[in-house]
């Protein structure tokens, strides 16, 4: 195999894509510059995070958009990750004629775009929020089809799967969107070339070998369409509902809704730490317990709106404390703040926060791995972290095709040189 696959990781955070790959195989995977820079803030707590819990490669606290093409082109990735913004994709056609388009301004994923076109990595892995495939409401689709359209474009094929993590084993219900995109002409793309898009994302694509599906769509949900060769007519007028999986190549659009082969997920009370050792702070005052007990309990309240429209805004109710028995629900940035969506546990008959050495097991972090800052900030970059354990599985899925790639490398050279 060869020796190593050089990587860039983009909006690093705390540095879960990493983690994840090194899991893998850290003499496989080098990373060899990694940029994390959070706009409108002095400190830069994820940053110093990354910093101090990795000490090779180039470590960049500089905003992705100034960062030259020359630093990428110098770079040479195999191997390009992120996750990046979920952001309005519209494009228009540049003000000087027919000759482009244009973004807009600030949309991260022109960056991407930009850092691809100076490096041509054979390997390109993303993640976002799932509603990025719906994404905008007013014209469903849209986004996720720029996106597709332009990996089309730079030559690339493309696949995607809705993963939640508790489904494959692990500790928390997230469900986020993966997209992994290849360089067209490498044997990985070869091989793929002679099966059916059924069949590779069912059976044999890249995340149907470390993440199986059941044979069958749910509900029968599949879908076909081909992309618009102009990707500004894409912008204005396209839309399509796509599904948990798929499947892109030359613009041929193959989408369904897969079912997963699930694995016993790890219950929330698996990831606790000694309750002796857990901090007074942590545990809820009468007053809070009154609040939450408040926020997630059923309500239907009346409102007016700006225009004078008056409405009921109702919610549901929610367990007063989450069940330790089952996986722990999403972890949103506002964890740990007085919030329907914080968890909360009750052991040995008093109820608390989880900590933050908690809120880094859930995501598959190890213990402490944000210690050095406040613990707001512990809980926020949580919220923004991906499930480590997932990416470690893709991460072996890429080494996977890489001896894929080096057998078919000298099986060639065999029948031109035997």
């Amino acid at each position: 195999m060869n020796n190593e696959i050089r990587v860039i990781e983009l909006f690093a955070g705390v540095g879960g894509f990493r983690l994840g790959l090194e899991k893998a195989n850290e003499k496989l995977f080098n990373i060899v510059w990694g940029n994390q820079w959070e706009p409108s803030r002095k400190a830069q707590d994820a940053f110093d995070c990354y910093s101090r819990n990795f000490s090779t490669g180039i470590h960049s606290n500089d905003d992705i958009t100034k960062v030259s093409d020359d630093t990428f082109h110098n770079l040479q990735p195999n191997l390009l990750v992120g996750g990046f913004p979920c952001q309005d994709y519209s494009v228009a056609r540049s003000k000087s004629g027919e000759q482009g388009i244009q973004g807009k301004k600030g949309v991260l994923f022109w960056d991407i775009k930009r850092i691809i076109e100076n490096t041509h990595p054979k390997y390109v892995l993303l993640e976002n929020v799932d509603r990025l495939l719906k994404s905008p409401s007013s014209q469903r689709g849209r986004d996720f089809a720029v996106m597709l359209a332009t990996f089309r474009d730079l030559n690339y094929t493309v696949e995607w799967r809705v993963i939640n993590a508790a489904d494959y084993g692990l500790a928390q219900r997230r469900r986020r969107v993966f997209i992994f995109a290849y360089k067209n002409g490498i044997s990985f793309e070869k091989k793929q070339d002679e099966l059916t898009p059924n069949q590779i994302v069912f059976n044999d694509g890249f995340f149907a070998k470390p993440f199986p599906v059941e044979e069958e769509p749910y509900k029968d949900r599949l879908a076909t369409v081909r992309l618009p060769e102009d990707i500004v007519k894409i912008s204005d007028e396209f839309s399509f509902s796509f599904h948990t999986a798929g499947y892109m190549k030359y613009g041929e659009v193959f989408t369904a809704h897969t079912t997963p082969v699930m694995e016993e997920p790890i219950p929330l009370r698996n990831i606790l730490i000694d309750e002796e050792a857990v901090p007074e702070k942590f545990f809820l005052t009468e007053a809070q317990i009154e609040k939450f007990a408040y926020l997630r309990g059923p309500k239907k309240i009346e409102r007016t709106s700006a225009t004078g429209h008056v409405y009921n805004f109702s919610e549901g109710g929610m367990s007063p404390v989450d069940e330790l028995d089952k996986p722990g629900r999403t972890m949103l940035t506002s964890e740990g703040s007085i919030n329907r969506s914080t968890h909360i546990v009750e052991v040995n008959g008093k109820k608390r926060f989880l900590t933050p050495v908690e809120c880094e097991r859930l995501n598959g972090f190890p213990d402490n791995w944000t210690a050095g800052m406040a613990d707001r900030m512990r809980y926020f970059c949580m919220g923004n972290a991906l499930v480590v354990d997932l990416i470690e599985r893709m991460g072996n899925r890429i080494e996977e095709i890489e001896q894929t790639n080096d057998l078919a490398e000298i099986q060639m050279e065999f029948s031109v040189f035997g």
